[in-house]
């Protein structure tokens, strides 16, 4: 029985170029995301490209009870686990009064509640592999609070803390778990966020998608606890440590004034 690399967020941005990392070293992986003619599309590439098996789904993982449906799908199938990336999520821009509750709540469950229960019910699956890897992408925002972006903020704190919590309790199981961390990166995040009065400027700093997707599966491999791409993104994150917590959102709301314009 073959083993799969689980991919969610596949259809575009970092998730896309995990796919194309994996299967360049010849993983054969299953590709989750809204867009299922984005999914074929890729599929048909990676499969002919690298020559390996690709399958995909089209699911909207920001609804209860999703994890439990991707879940099924995989093992309705005979789809055996040994790499776990729990990529989907977005943010959402604005002063939190303002935002809609329904919305910062399907936010919260995609960029939290799926990716837990995600690792909650594959774990077995894992353990149960010579070697496995989890790796659930937060972001540097998730170092500090981000006003205007504030509950995306501590979303991706969440799972850092999840994220290295739950490494330390499989530290003696054959499953590595791992955080990616990105900064600024060329994908559709600002668009999704609402933040393009502030595109330009974003660009100019921004890491390419397939960059920081090649760091990622690096660094999940060779098992870092924490993986911040770019020595700028990482030394940042180190200085909030350092800095007097207000000075730090002083500078995070500076950085997106423009977009309340």
């Amino acid at each position: 029985m073959k083993d799969f690399a689980l991919i969610t967020g596949a259809s575009g941005g970092i998730g896309y170029y995990f796919a194309h990392e994996l299967a360049r070293k010849k993983h054969n992986v299953l590709l989750v995301a809204r867009s299922g003619d984005k999914l074929m599309e890729l599929k048909n590439l990676l499969t002919e490209r690298y020559q390996i098996q690709c399958e995909y789904v089209a699911m909207d993982l920001s609804v209860a009870g999703a994890a439990d449906q991707l879940f099924d799908w995989c093992t309705t199938r005979n789809y055996e686990i040994n790499i776990l990336i729990n990529n989907a999520g977005y943010g959402l821009f604005g002063y939190f009064e303002k935002q809609e509750v329904t919305e910062v709540k399907n936010m919260m469950q995609l960029n939290m509640n799926t990716l837990m229960e995600l690792c909650h019910i594959f774990l077995p699956m894992l353990k149960a592999k010579p070697k496995a890897y989890i790796m659930n992408v937060a972001s540097t925002a998730s170092y500090q609070a981000v006003p205007t972006l504030s509950v995306y903020a501590a979303t991706k704190a969440f799972v850092v803390l999840f994220t290295r919590g739950l490494r330390y309790e499989l530290k003696n199981t054959s499953v590595s778990v791992s955080c990616l961390s990105p900064g600024a990166t060329s994908t559709n995040f600002i668009d999704r966020a609402r933040l393009q009065a502030i595109k330009e400027r974003a660009d100019k700093f921004s890491m390419s998608a397939g960059s920081v997707a090649r760091i990622g599966i690096d660094g999940m491999f060779k098992g870092k606890p924490e993986i911040i791409p770019g020595f700028v993104n990482w030394f940042s994150s180190q200085l909030t440590g350092f800095v007097p917590k207000v000075l730090t959102e002083k500078i995070a709301a500076g950085l997106y004034k423009d977009a309340l314009k």
